[in-house]
């Protein structure tokens, strides 16, 4: 058994976005990269105990990502804003990355469209750290390189 690269461990303390060549800044929370296989059952008759599993669409989770406010948050409005009201289909490159900036893993998404976006709720009578959301819809991963 070989000791894992501290480098390339699985710890990771921010994300790089970058959306067809718009890089957003770093964030700090990444949830929703993952994918799911529906399933039909068919019984089949005449082998009550047997039921088949066929396998159907592939569904894609919604990713979010989530930042504090930060010099980084207005890149998020001058790409949404380039669109002029036309969203287009585009790549998008999210790297986790550790405490030295080395890449621990990546994943390209295909097909992307931003959702939604989410700014601040800011208050006076609050302590809380302003934070930003991202949500972004594809169709899927590509091969990273």
């Amino acid at each position: 058994m070989s000791v894992a690269d501290p480098a390339t461990t699985a710890v990771t303390v921010y994300f790089e976005v970058i959306v067809d060549g718009h890089d957003l800044g770093a964030f700090t929370a990444c949830d929703g990269l993952g994918v799911e296989v529906t399933v039909e059952q068919v019984e089949e008759g005449g082998l009550n105990s047997f039921v088949h599993q066929l396998p159907g669409r592939l569904k894609y989770s919604n990713v979010k990502l989530t930042r504090p406010l930060n010099g980084d948050s207005a890149r998020i409005a001058s790409w949404l804003g380039q669109m002029h009201g036309v969203v287009k289909r585009t790549t998008a490159r999210i790297v986790a990355k550790n405490h030295d900036a080395h890449p621990v893993a990546e994943w390209v998404l295909a097909d992307v469209i931003p959702v939604k976006w989410q700014g601040p709720s800011l208050s006076v009578e609050s302590a809380k750290v302003a934070t930003e959301t991202l949500e972004l819809a594809h169709h899927g991963f590509l091969e990273a390189g």
